[in-house]
């Protein structure tokens, strides 16, 4: 690529990433996050970073 002009892309494990990410569930799913979230005491999304994260 390099030899034609072109830049070759990042690797994947050197690129910045912001931490954000949209995941959309089914209302249903959500409902039942949100009620776990709530009975643990924590928002929905450190619930769901944590489930995430395989905590």
């Amino acid at each position: 690529m390099e030899a034609s002009g072109e830049t070759p892309p990042v690797a994947i494990a050197d690129r910045h990433y912001s931490g954000k990410f949209q995941v959309r569930v089914p209302e249903e799913v959500h409902r039942r996050l949100a009620i776990r979230a709530a009975e643990q005491g924590v928002s929905l999304n450190a619930l769901a970073s944590s489930r995430l994260a395989g905590a």
